[in-house]
């Protein structure tokens, strides 16, 4: 089943500066694996060893997957997940 994962900014240029990707995958897990394997170089900013890192929020829709089933959180076919690096900074 094809999905569609948007590509923040901060990500493109390990996906060749594509905005998005359609994967495969009936699970968030899945799809971002797809993506992993097509796009090598993004394992390293999304993964610490074989868990996805702990600042990557990931969205189906509006819905951060955090309140859903995480990672075995089922998709339909077409839908849409977002990838949003947490953005750390302030005044010290």
């Amino acid at each position: 089943m094809a999905v569609i994962i948007q590509i923040p900014s901060a990500l493109r240029g390990f996906s060749e500066r594509k905005q998005q990707l359609e994967v495969e995958g009936q699970t968030v897990g899945q799809a971002i694996s797809d993506m992993v394997e097509q796009y090598p170089d993004l394992r390293q900013h999304l993964y610490q060893g074989n868990s996805l890192r702990s600042f990557i929020n990931v969205f189906v829709g509006e819905t951060n997957i955090k309140k859903l089933e995480g990672l075995d959180t089922k998709l339909s076919d077409g839908e849409t997940i977002t990838l949003v690096p947490a953005i750390a900074g302030g005044l010290e």
